[in-house]
């Protein structure tokens, strides 16, 4: 009996100690795979400060003549007036000396800190005073009473690309003239931005000096879409004549398989621009596919994309996008920046119901009707003005003078003997009204040899009425 007891005493110890080891085990699993989970948290934490090189930030303070840039500190937030992005705001200028008040009104009124905004002006075979205009409007912006209506830094460029097509409306969108023009103005759109693209820029827009009306919010509003490249809408107004309002920008566009059957059979070197007769291409316009009352926070893909107004992350232009002054897949200019930036993987977006409105500029055509609606206004003045005298002539002829013959019959017979007047004071007339010819002939002869005429009257009146 006593060696059973002490073999079922040494069972249960066996017993009890792999029981302990089995729950030690498990414990032991627990606490490892807890602190792996603690270890790799931790460890991650530790990598992405490590990535994001915030433990350290080299001082090159004491070093003379270097300067420091992390681009990791540049990607562009979609709240960026609240991070501190700044942006580069780039304007090419051209004879703009007229627009100039316009775009500083414009600008002045912007609600994205002024502050965060850098300012960098192209001017290129101008023909007038764009150069002075520039330089009394940015004297009367940095030196606003309330410095936080002042801009940031503001760059001054000048040079000229060779330019000979005019600043009209119809020099400037005839079609003879698209592709060459479009080209030289890439080559000014990328001298300009590889200037103005500093380090510390998170944002580049760009806009043409001839808008006319958009929203104070323009830059908060597209940067907070958070996309590599974006545009709004684009129309102008029109005189009443025409329609009061009308799509303007056709470059913003979506490709379509007419467009790419036709790029395959042009030359090399040519160049496709929208809204053309000579280029069929049956591609969906984001001017076009403006709902009036929609949201205009719908975002529409683009592939071509116009340069009226244009918000992109610098990233885009560091990584090697820009304007191509060169025909590539059939385009230059903005339309071909939009399908480079999205053959590199970029984000390229339109807003078709947020719509920024350009300035309207009479074409040829439209100069020569205002002309002849002018000539046409004149001549009906001067036909008004004679209708006017004749029916006032008119009026006279036939005024009702009845009531003024009563006045002056009795001022005519004032003076008359009333007392000889016969037949209870009566005038008596006889007055023949035969209009017969011979009747008038033979009663003018009678009354010639009688010294009086045909119609009798009381010869006891004096006045011989």
């Amino acid at each position: 009996m006593a060696f059973d007891e002490k073999e079922d005493s040494k069972k249960s110890r066996t017993r009890f100690k792999t029981i302990m080891s089995k729950k030690f085990a498990k414990i032991g699993s627990i606490f490892l795979f807890l602190l792996t989970c603690v270890s790799l948290i931790i460890y991650g934490d530790f990598l992405s400060v490590f990535n994001e090189k915030t433990y350290y930030t080299p001082d090159f303070s004491r070093t003379p003549q270097v300067e420091y840039y992390d681009l990791n500190d540049s990607k562009g937030d979609k709240e960026g007036w609240r991070t501190g992005d700044r942006v580069v705001f780039c304007v090419p200028l051209r004879d703009a000396a007229i627009h100039l008040p316009r775009f500083f009104n414009l600008l002045g009124k912007m609600t994205y800190p002024h502050n965060l905004i850098d300012l960098t002006f192209l001017v290129s075979d101008s023909k007038d005073d764009t150069l002075g205009s520039l330089k009394d409007e940015l004297n009367n912006l940095q030196q606003h009473k309330d410095k936080s209506k002042r801009f940031g830094n503001i760059e001054i460029y000048e040079k000229d690309f060779g330019q000979v097509i005019g600043q009209s409306f119809s020099d400037r969108h005839g079609f003879d003239a698209q592709g060459p023009r479009r080209k030289l103005m890439a080559r000014a759109r990328n001298w300009l931005g590889s200037v103005a693209l500093k380090p510390y820029h998170s944002w580049v827009y760009w806009r043409d000096v001839d808008v006319e009306v958009l929203p104070d919010t323009i830059l908060e509003d597209l940067i907070h879409h958070d996309k590599d490249v974006i545009v709004p809408n684009v129309w102008r107004p029109l005189p009443d004549w025409l329609g009061n309002i009308q799509p303007y920008d056709l470059n913003s566009w979506q490709e379509s398989d007419g467009g790419l059957q036709l790029a395959e059979f042009l030359d090399e070197d040519a160049v496709i621009v929208e809204g053309y007769p000579e280029y069929a291409t049956w591609r969906p316009h984001l001017a076009y596919m403006r709902d009036p009352s929609g949201d205009p926070e719908v975002e529409i893909e683009l592939d071509g994309i116009g340069g009226v107004s244009i918000m992109a992350k610098a990233k885009v232009f560091r990584a090697g996008s820009h304007y191509p002054a060169f025909s590539f897949k059939k385009h230059a200019e903005t339309e071909a920046f939009g399908k480079l930036s999205r053959t590199m993987g970029f984000s390229v977006v339109g807003l078709p119901n947020y719509v920024v409105w350009h300035i309207y500029e009479p074409s040829t055509d439209d100069l020569k009707h205002m002309e002849w609606m002018a000539e046409e206004e004149e001549r009906i003045n001067e036909e008004n003005k004679i209708k006017e005298f004749y029916e006032k002539i008119w009026e006279i002829g036939f005024e009702d003078m009845r009531s003024s013959w009563e006045k002056d019959f009795h001022n005519i017979l004032k003076n008359v003997d009333h007392t000889k007047l016969q037949d209870n004071n009566r005038l008596k007339f006889s007055v023949d009204w035969e209009d017969s010819p011979e009747d008038y002939e033979k009663i003018t002869t009678e009354s010639e040899l009688s010294g009086g005429n045909d119609g009798s009257f009381d010869e006891s009146d004096p006045a011989g009425v």
